[in-house]
């Protein structure tokens, strides 16, 4: 049983799956996070899908991670923030690496984790209205676990032009950013999905999961051991006293000490 995603096949083996959480801003939870990475085990097996479309519900794609499951982790020893930060890592890991096509539909805003969903998608379509935003910085935390797969889809450049500073940014600027192939209207965002599916389905299933793993050996390496060091990273940074001072404010609905806009 899903709580908090859904997934639906189609005749043709075109699997939609949708993050479900659309009071939440489908914010991930440590639920959502579990049950993504059941879904991309379960869908990466399953030799009747072709293709998967990861959406949102509902206003917003990813609003990043859930307010109840930073509570916790603010909580948390280090020990805990080390387990909890793996899990997340090897969901985006799972979907990274799911011997599918991922093409994302992004209906909907997007921040922090939320960027990273987007970031695994082989190609991600989005609707013109959608604001992205790697906002990780406001809370003193870091975009870790899923900077990996930012700056291999941006290229260093320019996810330098966008990590640091927080700033959001429209979708036209994600597409010159790379993390969106193509900017459509919301109307149009079901039929520019479908021409990235539809190719797929003329294509041998298993020379598209060679082909696949073939393109990510050949791009930057996203192992065990990076995947490690951004675990490590996030741990570190959780430690800090601006991550306390950042999110404590967050919560409070204060500005952070280091906030000197007027």
């Amino acid at each position: 049983m899903l709580d908090t995603i859904s997934i639906a096949v189609d005749p043709r083996g075109v699997a939609t799956l949708t993050l479900n959480r659309p009071e939440k801003h489908n914010a991930m939870s440590a639920q959502m996070i579990s049950e993504l990475t059941q879904a991309a085990g379960q869908l990466g097996r399953d030799d009747a899908v072709r293709v998967v479309v990861l959406t949102g519900a509902g206003k917003s794609f990813c609003a990043g991670g859930d307010l109840s499951w930073m509570q916790d982790q603010m909580a948390a020893d280090p020990e805990t923030r080390f387990v909890e930060a793996r899990k997340l890592a090897e969901m985006l890991q799972a979907l990274n690496t799911m011997p599918k096509p991922l093409i994302g539909a992004v209906q909907g805003n997007a921040f922090g984790g939320g960027v990273g969903m987007a970031a695994v998608c082989d190609v991600a379509i989005g609707v013109q209205s959608v604001k992205m935003g790697l906002t990780e910085t406001r809370l003193g935390l870091i975009p870790a676990t899923i900077g990996p797969y930012v700056v291999a889809r941006m290229g260093e450049a320019r996810a330098r032009r966008v990590v640091m500073s927080a700033r959001l940014f429209e979708a036209s600027e994600a597409v010159e950013l790379g993390l969106l192939a193509r900017a459509v209207n919301a109307d149009d965002l079901a039929g520019a999905v479908e021409a990235e599916v539809e190719p797929y389905l003329s294509c041998a299933p298993g020379a598209v999961a060679s082909a696949k793993a073939l393109v990510r050996m050949l791009g930057p390496t996203i192992d065990n051991t990076v995947i490690d060091g951004t675990i490590r990273a996030l741990v570190d940074r959780w430690e800090t006293e601006e991550a306390q001072e950042g999110i404590g404010a967050f919560f409070a609905k204060r500005k952070p000490v280091w906030n000197s806009k007027v």
